[in-house]
């Protein structure tokens, strides 16, 4: 990685996939970034703040805490100064309402509000059930975004949360990573 002390703003969507966000962070603090972390409330029902927080020595953005000062020297819009000296944004794992709130510019939670605000290159990697993956309306705000200029990592096909076999799986944690680390090569 040309410089592997770039900041990123990693964003988790409320996802059984979750978990893997997780991965995905120490995976990219081990590389040496700096990693402010952003979850929604479903994500918060998935992976608690906590495990962000103890990976990234950092206090983490969530709903629940939006509009209330944290102790830590951080205030309401302190998530989009994150996105200001980031030199990427990864979402993961993003939710078909995540992509709908994204490709139409709606700001109904911290997450978009935060994506609406970055203005450095952004990293989508999807996870949703293959039927709303097909969906002609998910597909629809995928080609609004890609035509913005939003990077994809998957989905992968394979074994799903509700027992189902098709395209929808987030991509890997590593996978992700090394998209990330291309991405930041070509900035």
């Amino acid at each position: 990685m040309a410089d592997s002390t770039r900041p990123i703003v990693v964003c988790v969507g409320g996802s059984i996939a979750a978990y893997k966000a997780c991965d995905l962070v120490s995976t990219l603090i081990q590389a040496g970034h700096v990693v402010e972390v952003v979850m929604t409330e479903a994500a918060e029902r998935f992976v608690r703040p906590l495990s962000f927080a103890a990976l990234t020595q950092r206090a983490v953005f969530t709903q629940s805490t939006w509009f209330e000062g944290t102790g830590h020297g951080r205030g309401p819009a302190d998530h989009l100064r994150a996105t200001e000296e980031a030199a990427l944004l990864i979402v993961a794992p993003c939710t078909a309402n995540l992509l709908g709130s994204f490709a139409h510019g709606l700001a109904g939670d911290i997450v978009a509000t935060t994506f609406l605000g970055a203005t450095c290159p952004i990293l989508i990697a999807p996870a949703m059930n293959h039927r709303m993956w097909a969906s002609p309306r998910v597909q629809a705000n995928v080609t609004t975004l890609r035509a913005d200029g939003v990077e994809f990592s998957g989905p992968e096909s394979g074994w799903l949360a509700e027992g189902e076999v098709g395209p929808g799986r987030m991509t890997e944690p590593d996978e992700i990573a090394e998209a990330a680390r291309r991405l930041l090569e070509r900035e």
